[in-house]
């Protein structure tokens, strides 16, 4: 099955946050409200400074993606009214 590089996720267990997974290598689940990270992958690499900044590209890339995902909710809602 082929998937989406980012999926939405949300849980009645915690109301107040919204969840963005990553798919891709490295996959991680970023909790967009607290803004903390959930590994799924051990990251593997040369040094450790190039994989924490790949680390940072790639959540910084999730914090992007939900905003722009989050303005297309938000102009169907304008466009519905």
């Amino acid at each position: 099955m082929k998937l989406p590089k980012f999926l939405l996720a949300d849980n009645s267990e915690f109301p107040e946050d919204l969840f963005v997974v990553h798919t891709e290598y490295p996959r991680y689940i970023l909790n967009v409200e607290e803004e903390e990270v959930e590994w799924l992958d051990d990251l593997q690499g040369d040094d450790e400074e190039t994989m924490a900044d790949e680390a940072t590209k790639v959540v910084e890339a999730g914090f992007k993606w939900c905003d722009e995902e989050l303005a297309k909710y938000d102009e169907e809602e304008d466009d519905a009214e």
